[in-house]
């Protein structure tokens, strides 16, 4: 069956946001969008009100009748309703959850890939070795309350003690859900297989069990998978059953409500399958940043709890230090000030920037929230740990060996990035900086940014499993994908290796496609921009002797790079990037930097 038209929303915790996508001319457009509170809480405690009311919207600007009363109409009716209708949530405070694994550095740790893969929040990891005593984790478990609990450990045929230990620590706390009083807490045992009759004994008269196949049968494997589905079938059974109107909810999507993050993160996987690519992503909040990447065809998704643009905002200056916000910031301000503006707000979290200066103030703190959420996702995102190719005798006892992280900025091929502070901007050019600026990717990145965050319903309507309308719900969430949900940013391209102050890193040749030739120098601790539009450009990079531009140190190669609503980004200032310490120097050349990409209005930085 071809799809005509979709509507998708996304349930966050503040808004509901609903968008209609038609099949225009041959291919799938997304044709408006709309957006309402999101109504779960008290008053009106019935999330569905919100969701009609984000309907009506997209009613009005379409003039096409998608309610009846107070329905979705599907299927397609003429030209009335939609074939297909998809929802993802992360109202009530999202997926919350508990791992438990025997080594935390081992199947702690993947129990908390495959959580956090899931679109969840980890809420705490209890492992054997986690140094705290049996009654400290009982309290813990029944102090946080999670939504479900994941449990892990042991290989196929391994020991089976330390996880039925686990197992009677859960057991004896006697959890109860978030949601749904009356209800069991729901544990999905994913360990080695040989303890799943004693898991059954301790466990299956307390909590709700669910046993699927083991997340490291051997360790040389992660096998993610069966335990991220157990995780959504659980979101819909449980978790969203019990929150206010999600039941009804269910009864009028076409497919199961997906977590946002988890919605996201598929889209994101998918990309990197379909284009063969590694990407990174990243959603920075009012509260969370998460960032999303695929590596050697490897998916890893973090969370960084507590740093987030609003709520979590003076999380951002405790973590990153006042001195590090401010060296984003430039002209002149007092510390005392800074800190005052900031403190504002916490107070009005909701507020956005009324002046120049506190706009800039707040991108300087989005650099920096940005930079340590990556900091973080690198050291999550590492091969798997217990396992080496050559092992010394020390490395044999050595249980929190970590492996080398994923994350290799060289190889990095697409970045995209969301939430309000990137995709609303004022300026394009700010949102490609702050990227850069955090992120510091090397060689040839391209950069894009969610126009209006519509990754989580793209996400969830990629992922329809129903084989009549399954390859038109992919195609629609791919062509909406590169059509409408991105904007194209530009590329940055940014040699690394050691150079004197002014050397040239890198001679630049560009051949546009209406024949028009650039030859340029790149400098150390310069920032150029050449503007293109979103569209193949010949270059052919000379680095020099000792500096990599993507094909090995002083290899000059010819490759194709793509413009944008920015351009082509040269990035000459180094990895990793040193700022000046002197103040007024400093000041210089953050003002060079920013006039190079017209990221301010000259008067703002007069």
């Amino acid at each position: 069956m071809e799809l005509r038209s979709i509507l998708a929303t996304d349930c966050g915790s503040t808004t509901t946001k609903a968008i209609l996508i038609e099949k225009i001319d041959g291919e799938y457009r997304l044709r408006v969008r709309g957006e309402a509170p999101t109504t779960v809480e008290a008053p009106f405690e019935d999330v569905t009100k919100g969701v009609l009311n984000a309907v009506m919207e997209v009613e009005e600007l379409s003039g096409r009748k998608l309610l009846d009363d107070n329905r979705i109409i599907t299927p397609q009716d003429g030209s009335s309703g939609v074939d297909v209708y998809v929802s993802t949530s992360s109202a009530g405070g999202g997926l919350q959850m508990m791992v438990a694994g025997v080594v935390k550095s081992m199947t702690g740790e993947s129990a908390e890939r495959a959580a956090l893969g899931a679109g969840s929040i980890v809420m705490d990891v209890l492992a054997s070795n986690d140094g705290r005593l049996p009654h400290e984790k009982i309290a813990r478990i029944r102090q946080l309350r999670p939504d479900m609990i994941l449990l892990s450990g042991g290989i196929d045929g391994g020991t089976i003690s330390h996880v039925v230990e686990l197992a009677e620590i859960l057991a004896a706390a006697n959890p109860r859900p978030r949601l749904g009083h009356q209800f069991k807490l729901p544990v999905i045992y994913a360990g080695n297989n040989k303890a799943r009759e004693a898991i059954r004994k301790t466990l299956g008269e307390v909590t709700d069990l669910d046993i699927v196949e083991n997340i490291r049968p051997v360790l040389e494997r992660e096998n993610l998978g069966p335990s991220r589905d157990k995780i959504h079938d659980l979101f819909m059974e449980h978790v969203m059953a019990q929150a206010p109107g999600y039941r009804k909810l269910m009864s009028w999507t076409n497919a199961p409500i997906m977590p946002t993050p988890g919605a996201v993160g598929s889209l994101i996987e998918m990309i990197a399958r379909e284009d063969d690519i590694s990407v990174v992503g990243v959603d920075i909040g009012g509260a969370t940043t998460d960032i999303f990447s695929v590596f050697q065809g490897k998916f890893n998704r973090t969370v960084s709890a507590n740093l987030g643009m609003s709520y979590s905002i003076c999380n951002v200056l405790a973590e990153a230090k006042l001195a590090n916000v401010l060296r984003w910031v430039p002209f002149d301000i007092d510390e005392f000030e800074l800190t005052n503006r900031i403190g504002n707000k916490m107070i009005r979290p909701t507020t956005v920037p009324q002046s120049m200066e506190e706009l800039i103030i707040e991108q300087a703190i989005a650099r920096e929230a940005l930079r340590l959420s990556f900091i973080q996702h690198k050291e999550f995102a590492v091969g798997l740990k217990g396992v080496q190719t050559e092992r010394t005798i020390s490395d044999a006892f050595d249980q929190s060996f970590s492996g080398e992280t994923l994350v290799d900025m060289m190889d990095l091929d697409l970045m995209v990035g969301s939430g309000g502070v990137l995709s609303h901007a004022p300026r394009r050019e700010q949102a490609a900086r702050m990227l850069i600026d955090a992120f510091l990717p090397e060689g040839i990145t391209q950069l894009a940014v969610d126009s209006i965050f519509m990754m989580p319903q793209l996400g969830v309507l990629a992922n329809i499993d129903k084989p009549d309308i399954k390859d038109s719900a992919r195609q629609a969430a791919l062509e909406v994908f590169n059509k409408d949900c991105l904007i194209r940013l530009g590329t940055c391209i940014a040699p690394v290796g050691k150079a004197k102050p002014n050397a040239v890193l890198l001679t630049i040749e560009l051949e546009f496609n209406n024949g028009n030739k650039v030859r340029q120098e790149l400098r150390y601790g310069e920032l150029l921009r050449i503007k293109a539009p979103y569209e193949p450009v010949k270059a052919r990079l000379i680095p020099g002797k000792n500096i990599n531009a993507g094909a090995g140190k002083g290899e000059t190669f010819e490759t194709t790079v793509y413009g944008g609503v920015v351009g082509i980004i040269f990035d000459g200032r180094g990895r990793p990037l040193k700022l000046p310490e002197d103040h007024q120097e400093r000041i210089a050349k953050l003002r060079n930097w920013s006039a190079a990409v017209n990221e301010y209005p000259k008067s703002a930085l007069n």
